[in-house]
């Protein structure tokens, strides 16, 4: 077995699966270290609306500091009448990465895959942080990017509102 199917088939049998720097960077050195989450206890309709965001891909459902769900937008019920707990339509398998596999191995899991995210999740199943691979797939989306993007989506956002002279916000999206 090549070190690439080891490594892979102990990462998905566990449910755990910035810029790239390198062949030898390490996912804890290139992970977003702040992702926006859930509750577990949140509903259908709460994981929907996190995923209105063209920038969320994945919802990270949490109890504490443990990760104990992922849901993308294909996992969600096709019918909005739906509206119970979303925990029961998420699953860890194939979504998750350990902090010492590479960036290199990430992204080419991602590309293989034609996904976008993986959270990141120690032994026990704390999470970490979330790989997060750019549009153009070329390397991984960075805290200052993030950070960045909504710096500027909170200007775009507050503008004077013409007939009223007050300003208008956009609600930031919950994850």
């Amino acid at each position: 077995m090549s070190n690439r199917a080891a490594h892979l088939s102990r990462s998905t049998r566990t449910g755990r699966t910035e810029p790239t720097a390198g062949q030898d960077a390490l996912v804890r050195d290139v992970m977003l270290r702040h992702p926006k989450t859930l509750s577990a206890q949140s509903s259908v309709d709460e994981a929907r609306a996190a995923l209105c965001d063209d920038h969320v891909h994945m919802v990270l459902l949490t109890e504490g500091d443990r990760l104990v769900g992922t849901v993308v937008r294909a996992d969600l019920p096709r019918t909005t009448q739906e509206c119970g707990p979303v925990l029961p339509w998420s699953r860890l398998q194939g979504r998750t990465v350990q902090p010492q596999a590479t960036a290199n191995f990430v992204h080419e899991l991602l590309i293989e895959r034609g996904l976008r995210r993986l959270a990141v999740i120690d032994g026990d199943g704390a999470l970490l942080g979330l790989m997060c691979l750019k549009r153009t797939r070329t390397g991984f989306c960075s805290d200052d990017d993030v950070e960045s993007r909504t710096r500027t989506r909170d200007q775009t956002d507050a503008r004077p509102d013409r007939d009223h002279g007050s300003e208008v916000r956009k609600s930031p999206p919950s994850a």
